[in-house]
């Protein structure tokens, strides 16, 4: 009789910093449900890997969940695979963090369920070469990735039914392929078409596997699907099938595989992951041309004959594509090479309070590691400000963790120039035992990252609105096409804006400290919308920069001579902070070079992301001034005022703007519009705070503000 094994596993996973009933609600709809049913069918092996998010929130509100798995794996029906605790992108963080995250999540797994891990699941599938050295480090036998990193690699689908070896400098590892085709039809085709497919794949030796680890959301989280997987009865349908053919359909466990079936062969895969992350990982107007590609060949039902030539972009590339997210890695990497370095020194404390309170500092890093926020496709989470935040706030907890260690409780300020972003251009640091000033003199000279220490709070933690290949979804709608409209949320909700104009795209970053210099009759609808005319070439213009220091203070002098309407202009920015103070201190000089006056219309460019665009307890204050929306995603005019407040209360602080002299502050919103599995959704990401002053000025005439930013709680 011609038989097929089957192997099936699901990996789950909720990002740091994610709301708290959206775990409940995958708890209540997925994890638990799923696991009942397959314990009711004790037949059907299968492996699962949650990542640490999920095990401390287990331990934390569902105990007894933990002891259902351990009744699983006591039974032989289940393996519990492992990987990064916080559940990182493996590749693109330091090795010695790969090995620590991955013998975090060994521990746990060893202590609660009593094995040690053999497989691991591999986050988003992204492969790396090198990967097989640094996992036989932590023991690891085997590793699931897609099959289109198998038909990158040249071997043909019908190759696909088992495992491989490869190796990286000796160092062995077995590699499964996960198979697309189960993917697509577990669980959204009717049951029959799966056990129509596994029979297509019996042979008379019985060998070959059909092979499907996928995202255990499927099963209920997902749109639509708890109805369709556990109140209609999917799941249960499919596993009883499956215990009916049990003569052909032989369920087993990954390792048990690998100890009865010897590998196929040797293999070397290229970078990789699954197609569609490939695809979102390009430049924009590459994506399109592939799209449009993919679409014809579908239309002539030729793509699946054709996909193994598709290997699309590279996981990476998201940090060319989104600066913010090369910000945030940048960042990572920064924060572990410092713990690297506080590790390797000597000790004035003592050996068991340095490792405790280092210890504590690497949880923080690898909480910050955690993947969603640094990519964007349906599923990555770059576009949702939490996250992001989430990111940085463990960051900088970690730095705080470390400075006290290294510094204990002096106050300090110091200035670093470096090569952060890694783009070949330095920038400069200025740093105090409350305040991170990052700044980017080939970039406008401008000011990318404000972290605010007490409170682990980047301010800064904001993302330009840039054309995405789906928006021509949305393009087609705004003109009658209607194709898209249904699966619309916030973007159809606020319609009566049109939703063309939910589409803006900005063409510099949303950062502070940009300097514009704008042309008569802009106004503020034209400027928010990043349509208009820019007289001035400086706001991304590299700048001159000269760090300073004195005493207790710390400085950076920023000078560019660029144009304004053809008139040469100097402009001048100089930036201090002091120890044991949250305040930030700029002085602005313009002056005219020209022969003849100047008449120039000057703005500085502030973006502060709190969060929340139109929550109650985050809000604009102005004195002097009783505003009909004083919520941050509110728009408008405030003139002739030298000062601006915006309040958290939900943190609990305040950032005010104070001026020595009067402006008028324009302030609007940026809004976002991405696409998730739930359809599209307009997202908060900054309130822009321009103090602008209409100037005129003789030749060899300078024209001064003070602006101080306070941060205080």
């Amino acid at each position: 009789m011609k038989k097929v094994k089957f192997l099936f596993g699901v990996h789950c996973h909720q990002p740091v910093g994610n709301f708290s009933h959206v775990l409940d609600e995958a708890y209540e709809r997925s994890y638990l449900p799923f696991i009942q049913v397959m314990d009711a069918h004790p037949r059907i092996k299968f492996a699962v890997h949650y990542s640490g998010i999920l095990y401390d929130w287990f331990l934390a509100k569902h105990p007894e969940f933990i002891d259902y798995l351990k009744k699983l794996v006591k039974r032989g029906q289940l393996e519990v695979i492992t990987a990064g605790y916080y559940e990182p992108i493996i590749p693109i963080i330091p090795d010695e963090d790969k090995v620590g995250q991955i013998a975090m999540s060994n521990r746990f797994i060893k202590e609660h369920f009593g094995l040690a891990p053999r497989g691991l699941w591999l986050t988003e599938r992204i492969w790396e070469p090198h990967l097989p050295k640094v996992l036989a480090q932590t023991g690891i036998e085997y590793v699931m990735v897609d099959d289109q990193h198998f038909l990158s690699a040249g071997l043909p689908p019908e190759q696909l039914l088992g495992h491989y070896v490869t190796e990286e400098a000796g160092a062995e590892l077995k590699i499964f392929p996960i198979s697309k085709q189960l993917r697509y039809l577990i669980p959204f085709k009717l049951p029959e078409e799966t056990i129509r497919y596994l029979h297509s794949l019996a042979t008379e030796s019985g060998d070959q596997a059909a092979i499907l680890a996928d995202d255990g959301e499927k099963f209920g989280v997902w749109p639509g699907t708890y109805k369709w997987v556990f109140e209609e009865g999917y799941l249960e349908k499919l596993l009883t099938l499956i215990e009916d053919n049990n003569s052909w359909i032989e369920s087993q466990t990954f390792s048990e595989y690998l100890d009865s079936v010897p590998p196929r062969g040797r293999v070397y895969l290229p970078t990789a992951s699954y197609f569609e992350m490939m695809e979102w990982s390009l430049p924009t107007a590459s994506a399109k041309k592939l799209d449009r590609i993919i679409n014809e060949l579908k239309q002539h039902g030729k793509f699946e004959e054709y996909s193994q030539f598709f290997k699309g972009g590279f996981f990476r590339n998201f940090f060319v594509k989104y600066p913010e997210a090369n910000n945030m890695h940048k960042k990572m990497l920064q924060v572990s090479q410092k713990l690297q370095t506080l590790k390797q020194g000597k000790s004035l404390i003592g050996e068991q309070e340095r490792d405790a309170r280092l210890q504590a500092a690497k949880e923080e890093l690898y909480q910050g590691q955690c993947n969603c926020a640094y990519w964007h496709g349906v599923f990555g989470g770059l576009y949702l400000n939490y996250l992001r935040h989430a990111v940085y706030e463990h960051l900088i907890k970690a730095e705080v963790l470390m400075d006290r260690y290294a510094r204990g409780k002096d106050n300090y300020a110091e200035i670093a120039v470096t090569d952060f972003d890694k783009d070949g251009h330095d920038e400069v640091i200025l740093t105090n035992n409350l305040l991170n000033l990052y700044f980017a003199p080939a970039y406008g000279g401008a000011l990318f990252e404000l972290d605010y220490k007490p409170k682990a709070f980047n301010l800064i933690n904001t993302l330009a609105r840039r054309e995405e290949v789906y928006h021509d979804k949305l393009k087609h709608a705004a003109r009658g096409g209607g194709s898209g409209v249904s699966s619309i949320h916030e973007i159809v909700k606020s319609k009566e804006e049109g939703l063309e104009r939910a589409l803006d795209y900005d063409w510099h970053r949303r950062i502070s400290l940009l300097d514009h210099f704008l042309a008569d009759g802009t106004e503020l609808e034209g400027f928010s919308r990043a349509k208009y005319q820019e007289l001035g070439d400086f706001t991304t213009a590299p700048f001159e920069y000269l760090p300073k220091r004195r005493g207790n203070e710390v400085g950076l002098l920023l000078r560019r001579t660029g144009q304004v309407g053809g008139v040469p202009v100097r402009l001048e920015k100089e930036v201090t902070i002091c120890a044991k103070q949250s305040i930030v201190t700029i002085n602005y000089e313009l002056t005219n070079l020209g022969q003849e006056e100047l008449s120039a219309w000057f703005g500085s460019e502030f973006n502060f992301s709190l969060l929340a665009g139109r929550a109650d307890d985050r809000y604009y204050e102005i004195p002097g001034e009783t505003l009909t929306d004083r919520t941050l995603a509110s728009k408008g005019v405030s003139e002739s005022r030298t000062g601006l407040k915006l309040v958290d209360k939900w943190k609990g602080f305040s950032v005010s703007f104070e001026l020595d002299r009067p402006a008028d502050f324009w302030r609007f919103p940026v809004e976002t519009v991405s696409q998730s599995e739930s359809g599209f959704e307009r997202t908060y990401q900054s309130s822009v705070v321009l103090p602008n002053w209409r100037l005129q000025l003789e030749p060899n005439v300078s024209w001064r503000v003070k602006i101080v930013i306070r941060i205080e709680e």
